[in-house]
């Protein structure tokens, strides 16, 4: 499974960031980034975080 975030949509609410610290990150200007390859154990994790985020930012494939 591979997750970005779309920064134009992102606005830095760090939902995901709650739900799997272990792929999400806020950068320094308060928006999330992701480690873009998820490994088995958390893709339930991010599943839940893109549906969570409120913004729709991220995006799994």
């Amino acid at each position: 499974m591979k997750v970005s975030i779309d920064s134009d949509r992102c606005r830095g609410h760090g939902i995901c960031l709650g739900i799997c610290p272990e792929v999400f990150e806020l950068s320094d200007d308060g928006y999330a980034e992701a480690e873009p390859d998820v490994p088995a154990q958390y893709e339930g994790a991010v599943r839940e975080a893109a549906s969570a985020c409120p913004e729709q930012a991220i995006v799994v494939s």
